[in-house]
């Protein structure tokens, strides 16, 4: 039995960002991960820290996701002093390309609502028109049918990739152990720590933080944590590189800082099945040419799938066993936009109990009440 201070079940980019913020905060932690062959949904992630489209229906959940874009910036430097990787952030704001009226109308009405449910922070969202659209992005040819955006200045990206690289050297510079390919079966607790089993060797610790993704309902449901996510499948394209075109983050064509343009990304009920599919691919592609044209002539060399966790409300989950006390469930499909938020204020709440005003609005037991009413 290897005993810890922490135990981190999932080593994807939420439980990779807790269990760094976790050895800044000088516990020592052990993360368990259960190697290349699980759903990790941090393979397709588009790299998006994006705060416009988080929260409609939970206020707190879209406050959390613009903090955390706002730590952004901090956080990608502390990255690179510790770890020694660039992760490419770009902050200063987004956009979300509109084709035709309909899309249009459809995003006006998208930022009342969100401006109307909004408290002390406003909305910052807004409709920027087609020559605006154009002077944002010098040298590339907008569609006919492209009418606008709609903008936010805290939305930005990273390279998704090299994000999960920095974590996990971050996270061992910083003392913690991580151990691929040791799958957690089971998890007992006694009253005072938790044991995690795996077929390579027990783990114990006084705390588990369960970010395995999927696998977080099987293990939640032995230490009293209810885990209510469901898969979502996406897929992404990239295209061979090509000189800088897109210089401004944008919700589904992207430019990485090595030059290649990512395309996508698909939200398809699939269950677990992470394959491509030709009209899916398709439709991905066509969209991209009908909102630049230009990319009519570039090759695609490469395209995958990914499973996401997806919550009903598509707010993030933050919750503490009552039954097990100093086990914990941290589950998103944000977790390049939460990565900054997660490794400060969710590694203190985790090490010192420390919260954030609302941060009881996380719990998977609001969940209960909506299906309720």
């Amino acid at each position: 039995m290897r005993n810890a201070d922490a135990i981190v079940v999932g080593g994807g980019l939420f439980g990779s960002s807790i269990a760094y913020g976790l050895a800044r905060l000088g516990r020592d932690v052990v993360v368990l991960d259960e190697g290349d062959n699980a759903l990790r949904a941090a393979r397709g992630n588009f790299g998006l820290v994006w705060v416009q489209s988080k929260g409609k229906g939970m206020q707190r959940y879209h406050e959390w996701s613009r903090e955390s874009a706002m730590l952004w910036g901090d956080f990608a430097v502390e990255l690179r002093d510790v770890a020694d990787v660039d992760v490419a952030h770009r902050g200063g704001g987004g956009i979300e390309l509109l084709l035709g009226d309909e899309e249009l109308e459809k995003r006006k009405r998208y930022i009342a609502e969100m401006r109307a449910q909004a408290d002390d922070i406003p909305y910052e969202a807004e409709i920027v028109g087609r020559r605006e659209v154009e002077e944002m992005l010098p040298g590339a040819r907008l569609g006919q049918n492209v009418v606008g955006a709609s903008f936010h200045p805290h939305d930005g990206d990273v390279n998704p990739l090299l994000t999960l690289r920095a974590l996990h050297t971050a996270l061992r510079r910083e003392g913690a152990r991580y151990f691929a390919d040791h799958r957690v079966e089971t998890v007992d607790y006694d009253g005072s720590a938790f044991a995690a089993r795996t077929k390579h060797g027990d783990f114990s610790a006084p705390k588990l933080v369960l970010a395995a993704g999927h696998g977080a309902p099987r293990l939640g449901s032995m230490v009293g944590l209810d885990v209510p996510i469901r898969p979502q499948r996406g897929q992404v394209l990239i295209t061979e590189r090509i000189e800088p075109m897109f210089r401004i983050p944008m919700g589904s064509i992207r430019q990485t800082n090595e030059g290649t343009v990512q395309l996508g990304n698909s939200k398809e009920d699939a269950q677990f099945d992470d394959s491509t599919t030709l009209d899916v691919t398709r439709r991905i592609a066509g969209r991209a040419v009908a909102v630049f044209p230009q990319l009519a002539g570039l090759r695609l060399i490469r395209s995958w799938g990914c499973v996401r966790v997806l919550t009903p409300d598509g707010a993030a989950v933050y919750d503490e066993s009552e039954t097990c006390p100093g086990a914990f469930v941290a589950t998103s499909h944000s977790g390049v936009t939460l990565a900054a938020i997660n490794a400060r204020h969710v590694a203190a709440w985790i090490a010192k109990g420390e919260k954030q005003p609302g941060f009881e609005k996380f719990s998977a037991r609001r969940l209960d009440v909506q299906a309720a009413a």
